[in-house]
């Protein structure tokens, strides 16, 4: 099946960013820490603030979980099932304070009542879902970063891919869980046409 492209065409490419996930319930003091968090929370800061002209739209994705059922547990498998972490309304789920001051255009929160991976589950305070909003920008484009590489990064390059956009994950701007975790969803990514590059 062939993916559709984003409905409104730009005549010149228009780029996003997708800051996925920095936030410290993925950092190291956080319930689901990755290593090196901290370290790519300032990085991404970094990247963000001084390649702003270089996007036409920052966006932010939050896991924001409120009841997400079975995704908890007391006994995960790290798998299909975690412990909790990203509580909707909880310090850690806020975006990391290395981003504080970031001039955001689109915020989407997901995984209020199931699991979410990809920021196109998310949908911002209004209810307008990632894909909606990136379409009424014109974008063509999209930079992925953030947190984790081998789950929440991964899926959200995969499915803005599937979504016809034209998709780079900076791999220099993400961490994995775990290496082998992170070689495997760098391997679904090439397989499926996702360009890796670095911020440079």
């Amino acid at each position: 099946m062939t993916a559709k492209m984003p409905a409104k065409q730009a005549t010149q490419p228009r780029r996003a960013l997708i800051i996925v996930d920095v936030q410290p319930t993925f950092c190291e003091g956080g319930a689901l820490a990755v290593e090196g968090g901290n370290a790519v929370a300032q990085r991404v800061a970094q990247y963000a603030s001084s390649h702003r002209g270089d996007y036409d739209t920052i966006v932010t994705t939050q896991d924001w979980h409120i009841d997400p059922g079975r995704h908890f547990t007391d006994t995960p498998d790290f798998v299909d099932t975690w412990p909790p972490h990203g509580v909707a309304g909880t310090p850690e789920a806020e975006l990391h304070p290395a981003l504080d001051g970031l001039e955001v255009d689109v915020a989407v929160k997901k995984g209020q009542y199931s699991a979410a991976y990809s920021g196109f589950e998310g949908v911002d305070d209004k209810g307008t879902s990632l894909h909606r909003l990136l379409v009424d920008e014109g974008i063509t484009d999209i930079d992925v970063i953030g947190l984790a590489e081998s789950h929440c990064v991964k899926d959200t390059a995969l499915d803005a891919h599937a979504r016809g956009f034209r998709v780079r994950v900076l791999r220099d701007l993400t961490a994995p869980v775990s290496p082998e975790l992170g070689a495997a969803a760098r391997q679904a990514l090439t397989d499926a046409g996702v360009e890796l590059a670095t911020s440079a």
